[in-house]
């Protein structure tokens, strides 16, 4: 199954996307925040058959703001296609990015990057039987 998986920022969202296996993430071009039209063509393009969009939680697990504005993000974006959405716990995915870019030397952007974590990461859940935020 192909999953596209968001990282929504306030200027920009990274893009990654799994192979269709459901395996391998690979970080794609980022998105202007903007532009919920261009990621649901984007959707399209990349024959998604989920998005994955990384819920900001805190470290007790409450939501807060950003995580209510990534909601209602969500809620525009399923009112443009048909793909189903569901959010995964972001925590981390941004630290983990910047780490591998540094330490790889990557030339994706980081938000992209941290969209690949979060795919990484939601693609473990499932396999071990885990599912949404």
């Amino acid at each position: 199954m192909r999953i596209l998986a968001l990282d929504y920022g306030a200027a920009r969202i990274g893009c990654a996307v799994s192979d269709r296996s459901g395996t391998l993430a690979t970080p794609i071009p980022s998105v202007a925040s903007g532009d919920p039209e261009a990621l649901a063509a984007l959707a399209d393009d990349r024959g998604a058959e989920r998005i994955v969009i990384g819920l900001p939680i805190s470290l007790d697990g409450a939501e807060g703001g950003q995580a209510s504005e990534t909601r209602r993000f969500g809620d525009r974006l399923a009112e443009l296609t048909d793909v189903p959405i569901e959010y995964y716990d972001e925590r981390f995915t941004t630290r983990m990015a910047t780490r591998t870019r540094r330490e790889s030397g990557a030339s994706s952007d980081e938000d992209s990057i941290a969209a690949a974590h979060l795919l990484e990461a939601y693609l473990q859940a499932v396999e071990a039987g885990g599912g949404t935020a």
